[in-house]
């Protein structure tokens, strides 16, 4: 049974080491902060490995730690707002990749569900059926937001 267990970590090590920058993107999208990103990943590349031994399907490994990282994600950003950040402060970024100012503004106007739905597509590059995984969502469900979300994004930036 260890023996298992070993290769799932060395699935999720590998996996880790593979796609850090995509999960290091996610985490930005979440706290727009460089350093509170680079600490979410690492907390959920620990509770990715720690926790090896609970991935029920290692073909969704990838879809799993995108799910630890967005929960850490949310956890960071919980604490900073137990914390009474100024939202100037919570907002700072101080590299943004990203080129379309409005984009990213009308992005930032969308519920959390909805953000994370098009990060996940569009930045990530993820198929709706992974997404769902990740999110921990029907299908359906996905697709409806999706389609929601450009709707919305669609007026915002037609304004």
């Amino acid at each position: 049974m260890r023996k298992y267990t070993e290769s799932r970590e060395e699935l999720i090590e590998k996996n880790l080491i593979d796609n850090y920058s995509r999960y290091y993107r996610l985490a930005f999208s979440y706290v727009k902060n460089e350093s509170d990103a680079m600490d979410i990943v690492q907390e959920a590349a620990y509770k990715a490995i720690y926790k090896s031994a609970t991935l029920k399907n290692p073909e969704y490994a990838g879809t799993w730690i995108c799910r630890i990282v967005i929960n850490e994600a949310y956890n960071v950003l919980r604490k900073k707002q137990k914390e009474d950040c100024s939202m100037e402060e919570f907002n700072q970024t101080f590299e943004d990749h990203y080129e379309d100012l409005d984009l990213q503004h009308a992005i930032a106007q969308l519920k959390e569900e909805e953000q994370t739905i098009i990060y996940l597509r569009y930045y990530e590059d993820l198929q709706l059926d992974e997404i769902a995984e990740v999110t921990q969502e029907k299908l359906s469900t996905v697709k409806s937001r999706l389609y929601r979300a450009m709707n919305k994004l669609k007026i915002a930036l037609a304004e």
